[in-house]
């Protein structure tokens, strides 16, 4: 996929303010600071379309953009720790919870696991809840360049394990390098061919 012109819809806190339209949607989900914002932004090429942030808990609405005229990405409030009121978070899962179950256009999700942590108990009740919707969904683990080639085969190895996944499923990415960047639009593609099949 070569990303030709991006621009952002709306933020939303329920369904009734999603954006009116039918096109695909591909969300990304995943813990406060896991580099969400960013991996969207070296996605989409641009350095500050999604607002990025050293503090966790920056996104704190579901926010679209449209890609190309026909495609949606979604950037899906970050779980966990947050430095930020209880009132707050305690809205997070929600307004997740209401995108995923009800938007009828969402192709699949992206979730991604800082490379450094163990996933932990939000990313498996993610994935469960996924997986009896047969929704699609792909693991990246974010911030690869912050460790060595030996660690991140190991931590690859280890948390692979742990999601009782195979190695070629999950995707090293690394926002300084842009390693996994383009392996991450091919699977976006192979989503889109499938869902149009």
């Amino acid at each position: 996929m070569i990303i030709k012109n991006v621009k952002f819809v709306k933020s939303a806190v329920k369904p009734h303010h999603y954006p009116e339209h039918d096109l695909p949607e591909i969300a990304f989900a995943g813990r406060s600071n896991v580099g969400k914002s960013s991996l969207i932004n070296s996605l989409i090429q641009r350095k500050n379309m999604v607002k990025t942030s050293s503090q966790p808990g920056c996104t704190q609405l579901v926010n679209f953009f449209l890609i190309n005229e026909i495609l949606s990405f979604v950037d899906l409030p970050g779980y966990g720790y947050a430095k930020v009121s209880k009132k707050i978070r305690a809205q997070w899962q929600p307004m997740v919870e209401q995108y995923l179950s009800f938007r009828k256009n969402l192709l699949g999700l992206i979730l991604l696991i800082d490379i450094r942590r163990d996933p932990k108990k939000e990313e498996f009740d993610l994935m469960d809840w996924l997986e009896a919707h047969e929704m699609p969904y792909l693991v990246i683990l974010t911030k690869s360049d912050k460790l060595s080639k030996t660690k991140q085969n190991k931590r690859l190895l280890s948390i692979c394990s742990q999601l009782k996944r195979d190695e070629n499923e999950v995707i090293l990415f690394s926002t300084r390098t842009k390693k996994g960047r383009d392996t991450i639009l091919d699977e976006i593609d192979n989503l889109i061919e499938w869902h149009d099949e």
